[in-house]
């Protein structure tokens, strides 16, 4: 497989061009040296970070894996990683989008969501490991005490301790209301924490010297399903250097992210200290599961431009057969597989959905960085709206293609794709776990429909579509964009039909919405990317004849063939949301197994 290069010319194009963060993000209050410059200098940094030293420790990762030692409870991560992360650390990047009150440089998420690409498609195994304490970063800083915070941010700041996240536990997955680890209160302010957690990514490892655990747990006396729950700091070393009563029980055997220790927890009285209030514990822990459902969907957009990349490659010198069209390499035995259409759209279609989910995650940093910073209340409410509603498009639908991007790349090496030393048929296994973890897509798609959409009565949707309805009408007589805005407009009167049509069934049979969710989150990822491709292409069209013709065609072109070829997927969606629940629900129970 070839190494890997950060795509940093479309980095560019989707932050200034597209999405122009230069022309927001100096003018929001902490961000004013935050310059198109200061972008373009962080950016080549990782980029020579990710493709030399994590882009050739990925293979040699998955083939190691990580090694658990029963006798001591601890885990070793491959050869290279510890190294990897210390020169990380140096380097400053964990402290990039932190506070500077706590050691962070203070900048904004727009810069950190593309450095948090590259790790993913260099080696999105060892990205886990920060992208995990960011995370706890997040929802101390967000729900933490003044001690706590003074205690715990500049350790996961500077990188010198990692964190985790402890939600899972044997018996319960996503329904937290089962969980049953308790806290028991010690009376000096601290509680003795006993439950076993699963599924901990990064639980246990060699590459800090502490790991801060993150815990839901219940209280004596609290309620039995989710209101009962609370959160809970659980350092693995105490204060004076001794070990906690929190220990790795075993490491999970995995399809893949197998350099990405996924640990059983074991909490024996472990001392904790709550963290928010009591039986707040959930609406405490989604800052940071929130988080990582956005570092999910980057995992897919990562590693289906890593597929991409190794595809295209092969695709180009890989000799077999003859384009139908006539030769195109006489000289040559065979002809380059690029030259065949179906190859070409395996590689599109890598190419238009990894595209546009770069816009997508761009245009969401540059809303939590309005959310964070904007002086202006509704502005801020606004941008959290966004947030809110296409958090949960961003973890299933850029997962999604991120799989099918990740098999079609296989799929073009053929043969040599199911073979592990091209490197291929890692990405399909480590991508798969993306759809699963922090709440399977499934999940996501009832959150969008459910809470996001219904619960408010569409508001949230009707802000998002107004910008699109808005676009649309301002590029009405663009014959350039015709292509994009007809299919656009007439998406967003069926989006619309389609959304009352569900919450007036849904008012009957509550099974109607949770039989149309997942089509209805693909639904709206589309109705997401036509938008961004339109502006894209809007954008290539007027950049035309300033010397980059290549590059802005090639957006064109792109943008053409996701409008032609994957966009009508739109009409069978709609087909499908439109047949109700009654297909899904009439089979009785038994009689699945004939």
């Amino acid at each position: 497989m070839p190494a890997y290069q950060a795509p940093l010319r479309d980095f560019d194009f989707v932050l200034h061009e597209l999405i122009k963060v230069q022309d927001i993000i100096p003018t929001l209050p902490g961000y004013e040296e935050a310059t198109q410059d200061i972008f373009r200098s962080y950016l080549e940094a990782a980029a020579q970070f990710c493709e030399s030293e994590l882009a050739p420790l990925n293979r040699q990762g998955d083939e190691e894996g990580c090694h658990y030692d029963s006798s001591t409870k601890s885990v070793t991560t491959p050869p290279g990683f510890k190294e990897a992360y210390q020169q990380y650390c140096e380097l400053g990047f964990p402290t990039l989008d932190c506070d500077p009150a706590y050691g962070g440089q203070g900048m904004p998420k727009a810069l950190g969501f593309p450095i948090m690409e590259m790790q993913c498609s260099s080696n999105v195994a060892w990205s886990m490991y920060p992208g995990l304490s960011h995370g706890a970063y997040s929802a101390i800083h967000a729900h933490g005490t003044e001690a706590q915070k003074a205690t715990y941010l500049p350790k996961l700041v500077d990188g010198s301790w990692t964190g985790t996240m402890c939600l899972t536990e044997p018996h319960c997955g996503t329904d937290l209301g089962l969980l049953k680890s308790r806290a028991e209160p010690n009376g000096d302010g601290s509680y003795n924490i006993t439950g076993t957690k699963i599924f901990i990514s990064a639980g246990e490892h060699d590459l800090s010297d502490n790991i801060i655990h993150l815990v839901l747990a219940r209280l004596p006396d609290s309620p039995k399903d989710v209101k009962g729950i609370s959160l809970f700091i659980v350092p693995k070393f105490h204060d004076d250097g001794s070990r906690n009563a929190v220990a790795c029980g075993s490491l999970e055997h995995k399809m893949g992210i197998k350099a990405n220790a996924t640990a059983v927890i074991n909490l024996d009285g472990a001392k904790g200290y709550l963290i928010g209030e009591p039986n707040k514990g959930l609406s405490c822990m989604f800052t940071m599961m929130n988080a990582a459902r956005l570092g999910c969907g980057m995992q897919g957009l990562g590693i289906g431009e890593a597929s991409f990349q190794g595809a295209l490659a092969y695709a180009r010198e890989r000799l077999q057969m003859r384009s139908l069209t006539g030769d195109k390499c006489p000289d040559k035995p065979a002809d380059p597989i690029i030259v065949h259409p179906d190859v070409r759209r395996m590689l599109l279609t890598q190419k238009a959905y990894t595209e546009a989910g770069r816009a997508l995650t761009t245009l969401l940093a540059l809303q939590l960085d309005i959310e964070d910073k904007h002086p202006d209340a509704d502005a801020r409410q606004d941008a959290a709206d966004l947030v809110a509603l296409l958090t949960p498009v961003a973890k299933a639908f850029m997962t999604d293609n991120g799989y099918e991007a990740a098999n079609l790349g296989m799929q073009v090496f053929g043969g040599h794709g199911y073979i592990r030393e091209w490197g291929m048929e890692q990405l399909v296994r480590d991508c798969r776990i993306s759809q699963i973890y922090e709440g399977t897509n499934g999940i996501q798609a009832i959150d969008l429909l459910g809470r996001k959409v219904l619960m408010d009565q569409g508001q949230k949707l009707r802000k998002f579509t107004k910008q699109i309805h808005k676009f649309c009408q301002a590029n009405e007589g663009n014959d350039k964009l015709a292509d994009y805005v007809v299919p656009l407009s007439k998406l967003l009167k069926d989006v619309g039909e389609v959304t009352m049509g569900i919450g007036m069934a849904g008012m009957q049979n509550r099974d109607e919405a949770g039989a149309a969710a997942t089509d209805y989150l693909r639904l709206i990822g589309h109705l997401s990317y036509a938008w961004l491709w339109a502006r894209m292409a809007e954008v290539a069209h007027a950049k035309l004849g300033g010397g980059e013709d290549a590059f802005y065609q090639a957006k064109i072109l792109t943008g053409r063939f996701y409008m032609s070829k994957l966009f009508p997927e739109v009409h069978s969606l709609l087909a499908k949301l439109k047949a109700g629940a009654k297909p899904l629900m009439e089979l009785q129970d038994e009689h699945f197994a004939f």
